[in-house]
């Protein structure tokens, strides 16, 4: 889903939303058992260098029931790392 994303203060986040469990073979899909997400934060490509990201992965228990709810779960948590991420460190060196 490229451009699927949003900025905020300035970094792109980008919700990766996946199956909890592997489609098995001869299915299209397996949803059936949830979803699981992650969050890629990344700076803005300007085209001349090669822009910083990171992936975190959101440690929930059970999984999110629907796409959109893991959607939301991933913008917000990445919204939270960015706001509590401290003055003396990036989000690039931060631990999850």
């Amino acid at each position: 889903m490229a451009g699927n994303f949003i900025l905020y203060h300035g970094l792109e986040v980008h919700p990766l939303v996946y199956p909890r469990r592997a489609t098995r073979q001869g299915f299209t899909h397996n949803y059936d058992e949830g979803f699981d997400a992650a969050v890629r934060i990344q700076e803005p490509d300007d085209g001349t260098v090669i822009p910083r990201s990171r992936v975190f992965r959101l440690a929930v228990e059970k999984p999110f029931q629907n796409l959109g709810d893991a959607r939301r779960a991933s913008t917000a948590y990445a919204e939270h790392l960015i706001d509590t991420c401290p003055s003396t460190t990036t989000v690039w060196e931060r631990e999850a």
